[in-house]
């Protein structure tokens, strides 16, 4: 059997034509198959269509949450529920092609136990493309682990895989990269995403920028070391202008005099300062999340 999950968030303009193209490519493929949504608490029609389309096709299973908890924890929802072989996700906006998954199939059949989608091309505006692109390289080269550079959540793996991700329920979830860090024999495949169907996108600024810190904090120690290193650096600049000072002082019977100069080592070394201790904070708020124990996420009606 293969299951598919797909997170679901004011997608009611969407729903009919994902639903459709979803049961085609996976009919496609001549196995049993599942198809599971979740609904991160929907404000629209979003979970009345889905349903009428759980009673239309019981391979059409449906999660619903109490209340929105986020892209990261519907598609964790659906994996938790998954019954299949073989596992796949993508998005409800349909700039992930259904029909693709016909390929991630094949290369599992050959060997592989996760194959991913990587973005050969984004048909979005230039600002947002070059951001992605910025914050993937820069992940990757800050991260401990070699996450594949425009990869996302869409993806293809084997059980065995799903298991091992699933024993790992953090609270900052950030799935591609626990994905990549369980290991296992990956693969990408290219494609060039799509625009958005219709509609809105549902991922805020502010829902990315979290998204981003939480693949920095929860896969490098970069941020910590990096502080250290600039506060190393401080201290030796400090010192040689010490050195600096008594020398022009007890040589040549000159101080270094200012207001201006006292404003900008004050402003310099606050504002690092500042900066350490928010660097610290996300990582301990990430400490403190997880030592509440907290559920990732609440459903609160299930149509399986």
């Amino acid at each position: 059997m293969l299951s598919l999950i797909i997170p679901i968030y004011n997608e009611e303009s969407n729903i009919p034509n994902l639903l459709v193209r979803s049961v085609e490519a996976l009919t496609a493929l001549s196995i049993p198959f599942e198809i599971i949504l979740t609904d991160d608490g929907s404000s629209d029609n979003s979970l009345q269509l889905l349903r009428a389309a759980h009673q239309k096709d019981n391979r059409i299973k449906v999660l619903s949450f109490s209340r929105n908890f986020g892209h990261q924890a519907a598609i964790f929802a659906g994996l938790s529920h998954a019954n299949g072989d073989f596992i796949a996700v993508i998005d409800g906006d349909l700039q992930d092609p259904p029909e693709i998954l016909a390929d991630f199939y094949a290369k599992l059949l050959e060997g592989y136990d996760v194959v991913y989608a990587i973005r050969q091309k984004r048909k979005e505006n230039f600002l947002k493309k070059a951001a992605y692109k910025t914050y993937y390289r820069t992940l990757k080269a800050m991260s401990a682990i070699d996450i594949p550079l425009d990869s996302g959540d869409f993806c293809m793996m084997r059980r065995e895989v799903l298991d091992k991700v699933l024993a790992m329920p953090e609270q900052s979830l950030f799935i591609r990269g626990i994905r990549t860090w369980v290991g296992y024999n990956q693969i990408g495949l290219a494609y060039d995403r799509d625009k958005r169907f219709t509609g809105e996108p549902k991922f805020t600024f502010k829902k990315l920028m979290q998204l981003a810190i939480n693949g920095i904090i929860s896969f490098s120690n970069i941020p910590i070391k990096l502080l250290t290193r600039t506060g190393m650096l401080i201290i030796l600049f400090s010192v040689v202008y010490i050195i600096y000072t008594l020398i022009k002082k007890f040589f040549f019977g000159d101080v270094p005099q200012g207001f201006t100069t006292l404003i900008i080592f004050i402003s310099l070394f606050s504002g690092i300062q500042i900066l350490g201790l928010g660097i610290i904070g996300e990582y301990l708020v990430r400490i403190y999340d997880e030592t509440r124990k907290r559920p990732l996420f609440i459903v609160k009606e299930k149509l399986l």
